[in-house]
């Protein structure tokens, strides 16, 4: 069974109080740049940014990470990858903090916090 991994970028940028507010795109990029080479355990990873963050990294593939910009808000966005790869039979898992999002990505889906990420990420 294959598996993917959701990240709300927003959620996991913004767990950390490092100044990312202050450069949005900067801080999607360098999370980008560090999921690229992370072995997370997980034959996908897709990253989902919003608003600003959109301006670091463009939409697409890079190798087993997967960057989605959201039309709107980011969590409408990673309910639908979440639901859409559980449909296809995925193993599913979804860092996120916001317990309303975490709530409606369907049954199944494992959930991660953010500081699991970023301690993967070391």
């Amino acid at each position: 069974m294959s598996s993917v991994l959701v990240v709300d970028a927003a959620n996991v940028v913004g767990s950390r109080p490092d100044g990312w507010w202050k450069d949005r795109a900067g801080a999607a990029r360098r999370l980008h740049e560090r999921l690229c080479v992370a072995d997370l355990g997980y034959d996908e990873v897709v990253l989902v940014l919003e608003g600003g963050a959109k301006a670091g990294v463009p939409a697409g593939r890079d190798g087993h990470l997967r960057t989605v910009h959201a039309p709107r808000d980011g969590d409408a966005s990673i309910i639908a990858e979440a639901r859409a790869a559980a449909a296809e039979g995925r193993r599913v898992g979804v860092v996120t903090a916001d317990r309303a999002l975490a709530a409606n990505t369907g049954a199944g889906v494992f959930v991660f916090s953010p500081t699991w990420l970023l301690d993967q990420l070391r």
